[in-house]
C-alpha cells in the first residue's frame, strides 16, 4: 500500500540564461532537486517494495499451486495403484490357480496312467502264468515237437536253459509211451508282484493217457509259476509243484 507523502518544497534557484543546449537552467535544477527529495525516494522505494511483495505473493501462490498439483498427482497415482492392485492380484491368483490345476491334472493323469499300467501288467502276469501251466500239461505224441517248442519259446532264464537241454530226451519219452495229456485250469491268481516279476498260483486238473493205460482218472495239480517281463513279453522263469 503506498504511503501518502506531503508535497515536497521545491527549491528553485533561478538562473538567467540558457545552457549550451538551449535548456532552461531553472527547470533543470528544479528537476534534480525533485528527484533527490527523500520523501519522493521513499515513496518510490515503498511502491517498489509493494510491487516486490505482490511479486512474492504471486510466486508464493504459484508455488502453492504447484504443490497442490503435485498432491493431486500423488493422490491420482495412489488411486490408480489402488485401482490396479485388485486387477493385478486377480491376475496372479488366476495364474496360480491355472498352474495348480495343471499340476493337479498332470499328477492325476500320471496316477491314472500308473494304475492302468499296473493293472495291465497284472493281467499279463496272470495270463502268462495260466498259459505256462497249460503248455506244461497239454502235450500230445502227435504234436510233441511243436508242444515242446512252445514251452521253450515261452520261457526264460534258468528254466528255459534247463528245459532246452532236456528237450530231446523229453520228446523221446513221450513218443515211446505214446503219451497224451490235457490240462484244464480250475483256478488261477497272482500270489505276488515285484516290479517286472510275479508269481502265479494255478490249480488245474490233468487228464493223461498212454499206451499201457489208455483210460486214467484226472488228477489235480497245483503249480507256482514264476513269470518275468522280457521286453514287451512275459515269460515263465521257474515252475514248482505245490502240495
Amino acid at each position: 500500500m503506498a504511503r501518502h507523502v506531503a508535497p515536497a518544497s521545491w527549491k528553485v534557484n533561478v538562473v538567467a540564461g540558457t545552457d549550451p543546449d538551449g535548456e532552461d537552467l531553472a527547470v533543470a535544477e528544479a528537476t534534480v532537486d525533485n528527484m533527490a527529495d527523500p520523501d519522493v525516494t521513499d515513496e518510490a522505494e515503498t511502491d517498489a517494495f509493494t510491487s516486490d511483495e505482490d511479486t512474492d505473493a504471486v510466486t508464493s501462490d504459484g508455488e502453492v499451486g504447484s504443490g497442490e498439483n503435485f498432491a493431486d498427482d500423488a493422490s491420482a497415482s495412489r488411486k490408480s495403484r489402488r485401482f490396479r492392485s485388485p486387477i493385478a492380484l486377480a491376475a496372479i491368483l488366476g495364474l496360480v490357480s491355472i498352474l495348480a490345476l495343471s499340476g493337479l491334472g498332470g499328477w492325476l493323469g500320471w496316477r491314472a496312467y500308473e494304475a492302468h499300467r499296473s493293472q495291465q501288467d497284472r493281467s499279463l502276469f496272470l495270463q502268462a502264468g495260466r498259459q505256462g501251466a497249460l503248455n506244461l500239461t497239454t502235450i500230445s505224441v502227435n504234436t510233441v515237437d511243436a508242444d515242446v517248442q512252445r514251452i521253450v519259446s515261452s520261457s526264460t532264464g534258468a528254466f528255459h536253459d534247463n528245459f532246452q537241454q532236456r528237450e530231446k530226451p523229453f520228446i523221446d519219452v513221450v513218443q515211446q509211451a505214446q503219451s497224451q495229456s490235457q490240462g484244464t485250469i480250475t483256478e488261477a491268481g497272482l500270489e505276488s508282484v515285484n516290479g517286472d516279476e510275479a508269481q502265479v498260483l494255478v490249480a488245474l486238473t490233468v487228464k493223461t493217457s498212454n499206451a499201457g493205460a489208455p483210460e486214467q482218472s484226472p488228477r489235480s495239480w497245483r503249480m507256482r509259476i514264476s513269470v518275468k517281463k522280457v521286453n514287451d513279453d512275459v515269460k515263465v522263469s521257474n515252475v514248482e509243484f505245490v502240495p
